[in-house]
Order: structure tokens, then sequence, then C-alpha cells
């Protein structure tokens, strides 16, 4: 746990670029434990898991860093750390979040790296290491047994499920049109993981409002929030965070791997650590004036199930989903 005592993180491995840090917060002292190769943001997010205070309501203050703790893309590698080290946090914890609803930044610039580049990131080996630790450190509650024989999926909720940025007088206007029908559907074939970039408050809070949680045509495995992100660096595009599905399969190994295990999100970013497992789904945003008119998730019920019978669905490449599906309907004709 990340806000263990001192002496229980000391009794713990640690390698020679795992730093122990003290922060100081209302009072109280928590141990947080991070690498060199962690950013800034990185840093937050350790901190709470200690103290439950989101990492966009923490500011961090130590005299020797200054200004370089407010930006979350700095390694602590270029900041003077040492273990031991105190710092004093300022925060809130949110205990109303229904006033607060965005976690996470709006991210507009979505971007694809080359093939080179992203395979040098998911084979990185300071990313691995960064990869075991969080599967070391994050919990995953099963709301529902893993089933055996089932493939995974796993769903971003924000633009994917769910416009989360058009005003509404019920969350129910900015659901994605057909996704119980969706849902239902894919249950037959699919565990289904919601995993979403803010806090696991937000995520319980809007699949309850959406009637995801209890819908008597489906059950949902788990959920996961942004404690269970990691942050990796890339040449071209800097520092930024990603969901590595290697967390979901280190915890369940008898149930889920690669190999039948997809991802929906609408920023490709996010399944950086695992490319062959992630497909970019267009976003829903404007709910208003697109959810007559939007019929992505009837289309990917079609591929998610297409592709349900292969033992190995990594070897696909999801970018061509559609077409994927329009092949496939083609032969079925013609049988």
């Amino acid at each position: 746990m990340a806000g263990a005592s001192s002496s229980s993180v000391a009794a713990s491995p640690l390698t020679e670029e795992e730093l122990t840090l003290t922060v100081k917060w209302s009072g109280k002292e928590y141990t947080v434990r991070v690498c060199g190769d962690d950013s800034v943001g990185e840093l937050k997010r350790r901190i709470c898991e200690a103290t439950n205070v989101l990492p966009k309501r923490q500011k961090l203050l130590y005299p020797k860093i200054g200004s370089k703790l407010a930006d979350d893309s700095v390694l602590l590698s270029q900041l003077p750390l040492k273990s031991s080290l105190k710092m004093t946090m300022i925060g809130t914890v949110e205990d109303d979040i229904i006033v607060d609803q965005v976690d996470s930044p709006d991210i507009l610039d979505d971007f694809e790296l080359g093939q080179d580049e992203a395979v040098d990131i998911k084979d990185k080996v300071v990313n691995k290491q960064k990869l075991r630790r969080r599967a070391d450190q994050y919990k995953i509650e099963l709301r529902n047994p893993c089933r055996k024989g089932k493939k995974l999926l796993v769903l971003d909720i924000d633009y994917t499920l769910f416009d989360h940025q058009s005003p509404a007088e019920h969350p129910l206007q900015l659901m994605r049109p057909y996704l119980h029908e969706f849902l239902t559907a894919v249950y037959a074939e699919y565990d289904i993981i919601i995993w979403s970039a803010t806090s696991m408050k937000w995520v319980e809070l809007k699949m309850v409002q959406l009637g995801v949680l209890d819908n008597p045509n489906y059950k949902i495995t788990a959920l996961l929030d942004h404690l269970a992100m990691i942050t990796v660096q890339s040449d071209s595009r800097g520092i930024f965070d990603c969901k590595p599905l290697g967390l979901i399969w280190a915890h369940f190994p008898e149930f889920y791997n690669s190999k039948n295990t997809i991802m929906f999100d609408d920023l490709r970013r996010n399944f950086m650590m695992n490319p062959q497992n992630g497909l970019k789904i267009k976003p829903f945003r404007k709910a208003h004036a697109n959810r007559d008119t939007d019929q992505e998730l009837v289309k990917l019920t079609q591929y998610l199930l297409a592709i349900a019978d292969l033992d190995d669905i990594s070897v696909l490449d999801h970018r061509n989903w559609e077409l994927y599906d329009e092949a496939n309907s083609k032969r079925r004709r013609h049988a």
C-alpha cells in the first residue's frame, strides 16, 4: 500500500532507482514509493492512493524544487530528490464528486506513434518494471467472477460510452446509443471490465447513473480507475499516461491474456503498452446532435461476435475492424 509505514516500506526489496518519500498533509505523514523514471504526475497518483486527494487537487511544496513540482510531465530523476525527503502537500479530498465531473484533462490532441516507437515503448525494461510495480500495488476488486473460456473486453467511459462534456438534465441523455444492447450481446462471449482515467468514485457514479452495474442482462467483472495507469515516455511525444492490460493479466492469468483481450478507447495513447489489443473507437461527442445517428456500438457488436471464436484475436489489425466485419458478412452471405 502506498500509505504504509516507513518500517514496512524498508522491509520490501528496493531497486537502486526507487525512492521512499514522506509527504506531510493535514497534520499527518504518508510514505510513498516512487522511482526516478516516474513523473511528477505518477508521484501525485501514489499520493492519491495514500490520502484520497485527487492529483489535480494536489499542490506539492519543497523549497529546493519550486515550480517544477507543478509540471506533471517532469521526471523525478530530473529533480534533486533523495530517499527520506519530506515534502508538504496542500489539497482537499473530493467529497462531492457530482459537482466535479472531470477528473482528467479533455485530451483532444491524440496521436499515433510509429510502429517502431510503439514497440519500443512496450518492450522497454523500465516500462515493464513500472507495470510489475503497479500490478503489485493495485488491487482489483471483482464485482462478478471471471468466467472460464470467455474473452475479455476492456472499455473506457468518457467519449467511449458517455459524452462527459455536454450539458444535460440527466446522464442518460449523454449515454452512447445502444449501450445496453451492446453490453448484453457481447456478454455472451466476453467478460467486461470498465477502465477509466478518472477516480473510482466517478467511475462508480457514472456506471450507476447509466444503469450498467445493476442491469439484469449482463454483469460487469470489475472497475478500474486512474490509479491503475502508468506513465511512459516516447521520443517523439514525450511523457503520457496509458492503461497497461498486463496489469489485468497479472491478476487473472488463468482467465485473461494477450490472445483473448481487446480494449476499446477513444485515445490511442491509452493502449501503447499493448497496441495489438487496442481498438480506437470513434469518440462520442455532442450527444444531443449525434445520438440519433451514432451506430458505433451496433457495428462493434458485430465485430466482437465475429471474432469471438478465434483462438488469438491479437493477430488482427483492429484498425481495420470495419473491413473485417464487412468481409466476413460477405463470406457468410455467399455460404
